[in-house]
């Protein structure tokens, strides 16, 4: 798979909602956190503003415009930006399919929306990923979202033979379908992993760590890759992506052995040889280091249900692992010539 779909095969979308709202007057809503939630609107009639915490600007939506929020983060919509807002929580009951919420009596704004939760212990991180606001204002996506959370909402709403499977396709579809457009309409210079996709030079060296994570790579292999001198990928990959390769193609395969632990009947030693590791022990020691205890131990927090034990720093975590894959890359790479 490519590199998106691998980080979105990752997140389990469940329990689906969809609904609408119709606001009228002056108006606002305040949304607090998100947490493991992506929520995708599409504006019907009417028009609003959005703001996003930890966002600097606010977005202005017009009728026809869809946009969707990955990342869980707290936020705002209301007729100006400014101005007292209300509660999410005192104006929506517990959510039901297919309703919908009216405000000052609604003719204001009208939009339908569907939101899902993310499962998994590494939601947050894989969230993290992606960009805090994906609004789409191209026509012709702006029809093929708006299809797909009107089909949503229709499934959620009818309950049909097959429900459970096709609303969670559409989920994966409608955030699919939004990140395409998104990036296909980004600048090119924008930071973060998901914009660097589009990179041409270090996009390729992305997709090659996904394609196999298990091989042995090292920064020169990486640079050939990307068409780059080692030291200047190596520095352009952190300054856009937010971490070394190295310390990247570590937490990659990290998670994946997180999957395997938590959803296979894999040993720990099978996991470490499909993961590209000489040893169960060199496994052990690069997985503690990222995830704060042994796999084994992972795999019994997990699967009983328990919580993980408290990781250390993070900044401590990335000085170490910086150093730790700096020296294994040039051992692999000095063994490979």
């Amino acid at each position: 798979m490519d590199p998106l779909s691998d980080v979105l095969s990752l997140l389990k979308p469940h329990a689906y909602v969809s609904s609408g709202f119709d606001a009228g007057g002056d108006w606002a809503v305040q949304f607090g956190d998100q947490h493991k939630l992506i929520k995708c609107y599409a504006i019907v009639s009417g028009g609003c503003w959005l703001t996003v915490e930890g966002v600097g600007d606010s977005v202005r939506l017009e009728a026809g415009d869809c946009f969707v929020l990955p990342s869980g983060h707290p936020f705002r919509l209301g007729s100006d930006i400014d101005g007292p807002a209300i509660g999410a929580g005192e104006i929506f009951p517990t959510a039901r399919r297919g309703d919908v919420v009216t405000l000052n009596g609604g003719g204001g704004l009208f939009l339908v929306g569907s939101r899902f939760g993310i499962s998994g212990n590494h939601a947050d991180m894989l969230l993290g990923l992606l960009p805090p606001i994906v609004h789409i204002r191209d026509q012709s996506a702006q029809v093929a979202l708006r299809s797909l959370v009107e089909q949503m909402m229709r499934e959620l709403r009818d309950d049909q033979p097959g429900n459970s499977l096709a609303v969670q396709h559409l989920a994966h579809l409608m955030l699919v379908q939004a990140l395409r457009v998104h990036l296909a309409s980004s600048d090119g210079n924008r930071v973060g992993w998901f914009f660097t996709l589009a990179d041409k030079h270090l996009g390729a060296a992305i997709k090659a760590i996904h394609a196999d994570p298990a091989y042995p790579w090292c920064l020169q292999q990486l640079g050939e890759v990307a068409g780059m001198s080692r030291s200047t990928f190596a520095l352009r990959f952190k300054e856009r992506v937010g971490e070394p390769p190295m310390q990247y193609v570590t937490r990659w395969r990290m998670l994946l052995a997180c999957e395997r632990l938590e959803h296979s009947d894999d040993t720990v030693s099978a996991i470490a040889i499909a993961l590209g590791y000489e040893s169960e022990s060199a496994f052990s020691t690069a997985f503690k280091r990222i995830m704060g205890c042994s796999p084994r131990r992972y795999g019994r927090a997990t699967r009983s249900g328990f919580g993980l034990p408290p990781r250390r720093s993070p900044l401590l975590h990335a000085v170490e692992e910086e150093i730790c894959e700096e020296v294994a890359q040039e051992r692999r790479c000095r063994h490979l010539a």
